[in-house]
C-alpha cells in the first residue's frame, strides 16, 4: 500500500508567551490540481488533516451560530480599498497584503480553504478565493456545499494558524479594470455577467449605487442560480446548460461583476474551476456608477 507524499511545514506560533515553530504537515499529494477552485468537503477534511489552513469567511452572525473552532475569522474587506466608490477593489501596496495575509497563517505552500454558508451567504468564499489566486495564492479553494456539507460529518481538528511566509505575486489573469471593461464593451468574444438580483439590474440601487442599471449587454444570472437547492454548485450538464443560455461558451472571455466584487468572485471561482477564460470586475457597480456616464454608460432595459 502506498501513500502520500507528507512534507512539513514550520509555522509560528506563541505558547505559554514563548514563539515557537511547530511543525506542520502537508500531504503533496492530496492537494488538488492549481486549475481547480472548488474541493468536496471530503477533500477539505482531507487537506484540513494534513494542515491546511481554514478561512471562516462568514459574518459574524452566521459564524456564531455555527462555528468552526480554530478558523481564522477573514472577511472580503480585510483585503479592499475603505473609501468609497472604490470599496471592492483591492489594495494596491502588496507589502501591506503580504503581512496581513502572513498574520492570518498564509504560506505559498499550505492550502487555504475558505468556508462560507452556501445558501444563506453573499458567496463570501468565492471572493475570498478569488482574491487569494489574483494575489498568487495557487492552492486557495472553496469547499462545495460550504459550512453544511463541511461539518456534515462532525467537527474538525485544525492545526495551528501561526504566522505564515507568503509573498504577493499579483496576477491580473483574473481582474479587469473598469477602463479595460470600457474599451471592450464590443468585444465579439466577450460575455458579461451581471450577477445581482433582477431589481438591481433593471435599475434599482438598494446598495449604495451611484446611478442604477446594467452595463449595456450584460446578461443577467444571479449568483445563487448556480446553487442548486442542496446547497451544491451546479456541475456538469447543469451548469454547461444554464453557462449556455448566457452564451458562455469554451471560446468566450466572461467578465462578470455585482455590486463590489462579491457575487461575481464567486461566479468566477465557479467558472474558472470549470475551465472558463473568467475574471472579476472588483470595482464593479459601485466605480462604474460613480464614473462618468458618457465614457461608463448603464442601460435599464
Amino acid at each position: 500500500m502506498t501513500h502520500p507524499t507528507r512534507r512539513f511545514v514550520l509555522k509560528s506560533t506563541v505558547v505559554a508567551g514563548v514563539m515557537l515553530s511547530l511543525p506542520i504537515m502537508v500531504s503533496a499529494q492530496t492537494t488538488p490540481d492549481a486549475s481547480r477552485w472548488i474541493i468536496s468537503a471530503e477533500e477539505a477534511r482531507t487537506l484540513i488533516a494534513d494542515g491546511a489552513l481554514v478561512f471562516d469567511t462568514r459574518n459574524a452572525d452566521l459564524a456564531q451560530a455555527r462555528p468552526i473552532n480554530g478558523a481564522a475569522a477573514v472577511i472580503w474587506q480585510d483585503f479592499t480599498k475603505t473609501e468609497a466608490p472604490l470599496r471592492g477593489q483591492l489594495l494596491d501596496d502588496d507589502a501591506v497584503l503580504s503581512n496581513r495575509l502572513r498574520a492570518l497563517g498564509v504560506s505559498q505552500d499550505r492550502p487555504v480553504i475558505a468556508v462560507a454558508d452556501s445558501r444563506q451567504g453573499w458567496g463570501e468564499d468565492g471572493r475570498v478565493v478569488w482574491t487569494l489566486r489574483t494575489l498568487g495564492h495557487t492552492q486557495s479553494y472553496l469547499v462545495d456545499g460550504g459550512i453544511d456539507a463541511l461539518l456534515e460529518d462532525g467537527d474538525l481538528t485544525l492545526a495551528p494558524i501561526g504566522t505564515g511566509d507568503f509573498t504577493v505575486a499579483r496576477t491580473d489573469a483574473y481582474d479587469i479594470t473598469k477602463e479595460e471593461l470600457a474599451e471592450r464593451l464590443d468585444a465579439p468574444n466577450l460575455v458579461i455577467l451581471d450577477t445581482r438580483e433582477s431589481r438591481e439590474f433593471a435599475g434599482e440601487t438598494p446598495y449604495g449605487e451611484t446611478r442604477g442599471g446594467h452595463v449595456p449587454g450584460a446578461q443577467h444570472i444571479h449568483f445563487q442560480d448556480l446553487v442548486g437547492d442542496d446547497g451544491h454548485i451546479l456541475d456538469g450538464d447543469a451548469l454547461k446548460a444554464r453557462l449556455a443560455s448566457l452564451g458562455v461558451t469554451k471560446g468566450a472571455e466572461v467578465v462578470s461583476y455585482c455590486t463590489g466584487g462579491i457575487r461575481s468572485g464567486f461566479v468566477t471561482a465557479v467558472l474558472n474551476n470549470a475551465g472558463f477564460n473568467a475574471r472579476n470586475y472588483a470595482g464593479s457597480m459601485w466605480e462604474w456608477s460613480a464614473a462618468p456616464a458618457e465614457e461608463f454608460p448603464l442601460a435599464t432595459n
